[in-house]
Protein backbone atom coordinates (compact mmCIF):
# COMPACT_ATOMS: atom_id res chain seq x y z
CA UNK A 1 0.00 0.00 0.00
CA UNK A 2 1.36 3.81 -0.46
CA UNK A 3 0.03 5.76 2.76
CA UNK A 4 0.24 9.48 4.19
CA UNK A 5 -0.25 11.23 6.72
CA UNK A 6 -2.33 14.92 6.21
CA UNK A 7 -3.28 17.34 9.39
CA UNK A 8 -6.77 17.68 10.27
CA UNK A 9 -7.56 19.23 13.42
CA UNK A 10 -3.53 19.85 14.15
CA UNK A 11 -2.98 15.86 14.65
CA UNK A 12 -1.34 13.27 11.97
CA UNK A 13 -4.44 11.42 10.34
CA UNK A 14 -3.81 8.34 8.38
CA UNK A 15 -4.55 8.79 4.23
CA UNK A 16 -3.76 6.37 1.23
CA UNK A 17 -2.57 7.21 -2.45
CA UNK A 18 -4.51 5.61 -4.96
CA UNK A 19 -4.69 5.92 -8.79
CA UNK A 20 -3.04 9.39 -8.96
CA UNK A 21 -5.85 10.43 -5.82
CA UNK A 22 -5.08 11.26 -1.76
CA UNK A 23 -7.79 9.89 -0.06
CA UNK A 24 -8.44 9.91 3.87
CA UNK A 25 -8.64 6.59 5.64
CA UNK A 26 -11.88 5.45 7.44
CA UNK A 27 -11.95 3.22 10.03
CA UNK A 28 -14.77 1.27 11.55
CA UNK A 29 -14.68 2.88 14.90
CA UNK A 30 -14.13 6.44 13.26
CA UNK A 31 -11.25 6.28 15.23
CA UNK A 32 -7.94 8.91 13.82
CA UNK A 33 -5.14 6.95 13.29
CA UNK A 34 -1.78 8.15 11.40
CA UNK A 35 0.61 5.59 9.61
CA UNK A 36 2.43 5.48 13.16
CA UNK A 37 -0.31 3.46 14.39
CA UNK A 38 -0.21 1.01 11.66
CA UNK A 39 3.47 0.68 11.81
CA UNK A 40 3.54 -0.41 15.92
CA UNK A 41 0.80 -2.38 15.19
CA UNK A 42 -1.80 -0.40 17.28
CA UNK A 43 -3.95 -0.58 14.63
CA UNK A 44 -4.31 -3.44 11.85
CA UNK A 45 -4.46 -2.67 8.48
CA UNK A 46 -7.11 -4.73 7.53
CA UNK A 47 -9.33 -2.16 9.95
CA UNK A 48 -8.55 0.70 7.68
CA UNK A 49 -9.91 1.53 3.87
CA UNK A 50 -9.61 4.16 1.71
CA UNK A 51 -12.31 7.08 2.13
CA UNK A 52 -13.34 10.41 0.74
CA UNK A 53 -10.82 12.26 -1.54
CA UNK A 54 -9.38 15.30 0.06
CA UNK A 55 -9.93 18.27 -0.79
CA UNK A 56 -7.05 20.71 -2.67
CA UNK A 57 -4.94 22.43 -0.18
CA UNK A 58 -4.43 19.63 2.35
CA UNK A 59 -1.52 19.83 4.48
CA UNK A 60 1.06 16.86 4.88
CA UNK A 61 2.09 15.51 8.36
CA UNK A 62 5.29 13.43 8.11
CA UNK A 63 5.29 10.18 6.71
CA UNK A 64 5.98 8.95 10.51
CA UNK A 65 4.70 11.30 12.79
CA UNK A 66 6.70 10.18 15.52
CA UNK A 67 9.80 8.40 15.60
CA UNK A 68 11.54 7.39 18.25
CA UNK A 69 14.75 7.26 16.41
CA UNK A 70 16.80 8.78 13.51
CA UNK A 71 19.49 6.88 12.25
CA UNK A 72 21.81 7.36 8.79
CA UNK A 73 24.64 5.80 7.38
CA UNK A 74 26.75 8.33 5.85
CA UNK A 75 29.55 7.64 2.88
CA UNK A 76 27.46 4.94 1.50
CA UNK A 77 28.26 5.73 -2.14
CA UNK A 78 30.95 5.54 -3.46
CA UNK A 79 31.01 8.69 -5.82
CA UNK A 80 30.04 10.51 -2.84
CA UNK A 81 32.74 9.52 -0.64
CA UNK A 82 34.79 10.18 -3.26
CA UNK A 83 33.71 13.75 -3.91
CA UNK A 84 33.97 14.51 0.03
CA UNK A 85 37.19 14.03 0.15
CA UNK A 86 36.31 10.60 2.44
CA UNK A 87 37.55 6.96 2.27
CA UNK A 88 34.88 4.20 1.08
CA UNK A 89 33.87 2.54 4.31
CA UNK A 90 34.57 -0.76 5.30
CA UNK A 91 31.69 -0.70 7.27
CA UNK A 92 28.78 1.46 7.59
CA UNK A 93 29.38 4.51 9.21
CA UNK A 94 26.27 5.40 11.35
CA UNK A 95 24.98 8.05 13.13
CA UNK A 96 22.03 10.03 14.56
CA UNK A 97 19.43 13.24 14.49
CA UNK A 98 17.15 14.00 16.84
CA UNK A 99 13.76 12.90 16.11
CA UNK A 100 12.27 16.69 16.80
CA UNK A 101 13.54 17.64 13.56
CA UNK A 102 10.93 15.63 11.21
CA UNK A 103 9.12 17.33 8.91
CA UNK A 104 6.59 17.16 6.53
CA UNK A 105 6.54 17.48 2.64
CA UNK A 106 5.54 21.05 1.92
CA UNK A 107 7.07 22.15 5.33
CA UNK A 108 9.46 25.52 5.28
CA UNK A 109 12.43 24.61 6.93
CA UNK A 110 13.85 27.87 9.02
CA UNK A 111 17.41 29.16 7.69
CA UNK A 112 19.43 28.49 11.32
CA UNK A 113 20.87 32.13 12.40
CA UNK A 114 23.73 30.38 13.48
CA UNK A 115 24.96 28.98 10.32
CA UNK A 116 25.42 29.63 6.52
CA UNK A 117 26.49 26.37 4.57
CA UNK A 118 23.13 25.23 3.97
CA UNK A 119 23.56 21.20 1.96
CA UNK A 120 21.23 19.20 0.57
CA UNK A 121 21.04 15.21 0.71
CA UNK A 122 18.28 13.19 -0.89
CA UNK A 123 17.97 9.88 0.26
CA UNK A 124 15.93 6.54 0.64
CA UNK A 125 14.76 6.08 4.15
CA UNK A 126 14.03 2.70 5.73
CA UNK A 127 11.24 2.20 8.13
CA UNK A 128 11.91 -0.26 10.52
CA UNK A 129 8.05 -2.24 11.29
CA UNK A 130 8.92 -4.50 14.35
CA UNK A 131 11.73 -4.64 17.41
CA UNK A 132 14.97 -5.31 16.07
CA UNK A 133 18.06 -6.18 18.00
CA UNK A 134 21.56 -7.88 17.05
CA UNK A 135 19.50 -9.11 13.98
CA UNK A 136 20.71 -11.08 10.74
CA UNK A 137 21.19 -9.43 7.67
CA UNK A 138 18.63 -12.35 6.21
CA UNK A 139 16.12 -11.27 9.50
CA UNK A 140 16.41 -7.57 8.47
CA UNK A 141 14.37 -7.95 5.58
CA UNK A 142 10.78 -8.81 7.37
CA UNK A 143 11.86 -6.34 10.38
CA UNK A 144 10.93 -3.16 7.27
CA UNK A 145 7.80 -1.93 7.17
CA UNK A 146 8.38 0.18 4.14
CA UNK A 147 10.29 2.95 2.27
CA UNK A 148 10.04 6.73 2.12
CA UNK A 149 11.50 9.49 0.49
CA UNK A 150 14.27 11.81 3.07
CA UNK A 151 16.24 14.73 2.69
CA UNK A 152 19.32 14.94 5.56
CA UNK A 153 19.64 18.61 5.50
CA UNK A 154 23.14 19.22 6.62
CA UNK A 155 24.44 22.70 7.85
CA UNK A 156 27.89 21.88 6.83
CA UNK A 157 30.14 24.47 9.25
CA UNK A 158 28.21 22.83 11.76
CA UNK A 159 28.41 19.49 11.22
CA UNK A 160 32.65 19.86 11.31
CA UNK A 161 33.09 21.87 14.31
CA UNK A 162 33.97 18.80 16.12
CA UNK A 163 34.49 15.09 14.71
CA UNK A 164 30.60 14.40 15.62
CA UNK A 165 28.05 15.21 12.76
CA UNK A 166 25.36 15.90 15.35
CA UNK A 167 25.39 19.63 15.65
CA UNK A 168 25.06 19.98 11.33
CA UNK A 169 22.45 17.55 11.23
CA UNK A 170 20.13 18.01 13.46
CA UNK A 171 19.04 20.91 13.62
CA UNK A 172 14.57 21.97 13.45
CA UNK A 173 12.93 20.85 10.24
CA UNK A 174 16.57 19.11 8.90
CA UNK A 175 14.62 15.60 8.60
CA UNK A 176 12.05 16.29 5.64
CA UNK A 177 10.03 12.87 5.43
CA UNK A 178 7.59 11.79 2.64
CA UNK A 179 5.32 12.30 1.22
CA UNK A 180 4.58 8.61 1.04
CA UNK A 181 5.39 5.81 2.87
CA UNK A 182 5.33 2.83 0.72
CA UNK A 183 4.99 -0.95 2.32
CA UNK A 184 7.78 -3.28 1.46
CA UNK A 185 5.34 -5.43 -0.53
CA UNK A 186 4.65 -2.39 -2.57
CA UNK A 187 7.71 -2.10 -4.14
CA UNK A 188 11.65 -3.27 -4.74
CA UNK A 189 14.07 -0.31 -3.71
CA UNK A 190 17.33 -1.95 -4.94
CA UNK A 191 17.37 -0.29 -8.37
CA UNK A 192 15.39 2.87 -8.25
CA UNK A 193 16.19 6.56 -9.87
CA UNK A 194 17.08 9.24 -6.91
CA UNK A 195 17.12 12.99 -7.65
CA UNK A 196 17.15 16.26 -6.27
CA UNK A 197 16.73 19.34 -7.33
CA UNK A 198 17.43 22.75 -6.11
CA UNK A 199 15.41 25.76 -7.44
CA UNK A 200 13.99 23.46 -10.60
CA UNK A 201 17.61 22.74 -11.25
CA UNK A 202 18.51 18.72 -11.03
CA UNK A 203 21.88 18.70 -8.91
CA UNK A 204 21.69 14.64 -7.95
CA UNK A 205 20.72 12.06 -10.25
CA UNK A 206 21.63 8.81 -9.71
CA UNK A 207 19.81 5.20 -8.43
CA UNK A 208 19.45 2.92 -5.43
CA UNK A 209 21.73 0.46 -6.95
CA UNK A 210 24.83 2.28 -6.27
CA UNK A 211 24.74 2.11 -2.53
CA UNK A 212 27.59 0.60 -0.87
CA UNK A 213 25.35 -1.04 1.82
CA UNK A 214 21.61 -2.17 1.21
CA UNK A 215 19.02 -1.45 3.72
CA UNK A 216 19.35 -5.26 5.12
CA UNK A 217 22.85 -4.60 5.72
CA UNK A 218 22.20 -1.40 7.51
CA UNK A 219 19.43 -2.16 9.44
CA UNK A 220 21.27 -5.62 10.46
CA UNK A 221 24.98 -3.64 11.17
CA UNK A 222 22.69 -1.01 13.37
CA UNK A 223 21.08 -3.81 15.31
CA UNK A 224 24.26 -5.06 16.75
CA UNK A 225 24.75 -1.98 18.79
CA UNK A 226 21.18 -0.49 18.51
CA UNK A 227 17.80 -1.92 19.54
CA UNK A 228 15.37 -0.45 16.89
CA UNK A 229 11.68 -0.39 17.41
CA UNK A 230 8.81 0.10 14.92
CA UNK A 231 8.52 3.42 13.26
CA UNK A 232 12.13 3.99 14.12
CA UNK A 233 13.89 5.59 10.64
CA UNK A 234 17.57 4.93 8.83
CA UNK A 235 18.22 7.38 6.23
CA UNK A 236 20.36 5.27 4.04
CA UNK A 237 22.57 7.83 2.35
CA UNK A 238 23.17 10.39 -0.26
CA UNK A 239 24.83 9.92 -3.82
CA UNK A 240 27.11 12.62 -5.42
CA UNK A 241 26.14 16.33 -6.29
CA UNK A 242 25.88 17.87 -2.94
CA UNK A 243 27.60 21.27 -2.69
CA UNK A 244 29.81 20.06 -0.25
CA UNK A 245 31.17 17.81 -2.73
CA UNK A 246 32.01 21.03 -5.36
CA UNK A 247 35.43 22.76 -5.28
CA UNK A 248 36.14 25.08 -2.53
CA UNK A 249 35.45 28.74 -4.42
CA UNK A 250 32.64 27.03 -6.22
CA UNK A 251 29.76 26.46 -3.61
CA UNK A 252 26.66 28.28 -3.59
CA UNK A 253 24.85 26.87 -0.29
CA UNK A 254 21.41 26.88 0.30
CA UNK A 255 19.85 30.14 1.50
CA UNK A 256 16.15 31.51 2.68
CA UNK A 257 13.97 31.00 -0.59
CA UNK A 258 15.56 27.86 -2.32
CA UNK A 259 13.25 25.22 -2.98
CA UNK A 260 14.79 21.34 -2.76
CA UNK A 261 12.71 18.42 -4.16
CA UNK A 262 13.87 14.58 -3.43
CA UNK A 263 12.05 11.96 -6.07
CA UNK A 264 12.80 8.47 -5.86
CA UNK A 265 11.47 6.19 -8.28
CA UNK A 266 7.92 5.09 -7.16
CA UNK A 267 8.42 6.94 -3.40
CA UNK A 268 6.78 10.27 -5.06
CA UNK A 269 8.52 14.12 -4.54
CA UNK A 270 9.37 15.42 -1.30
CA UNK A 271 9.83 19.55 -1.81
CA UNK A 272 10.52 21.62 0.98
CA UNK A 273 11.78 25.26 1.10
CA UNK A 274 14.27 27.38 3.22
CA UNK A 275 12.44 30.70 4.81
Amino acid sequence: MKYFNYVKDGAPRLGFFSDGRWLEAETPSGAAVCTDDLITGAVSADSVRPGSELPPGFKFAPAVAAPDKILCAGLNYRDHAEETGGTVPERPVIFAKLSSCIAACGEDIPKPPAVRCLDYEAELVVVVGKNAYNVTEEEAGSCIFGYACGNDLSARDAQFLSNQWFLGKSLPGFSPLGPLLVTKDEIDVSSLAISCRLNGVTVQDSNTSNMIFSPEQLLAFTSKYVALRPGDLIYTGTPAGVILGKPKGTRVWMKAGDTVTVEIEGLGKLTNRFV
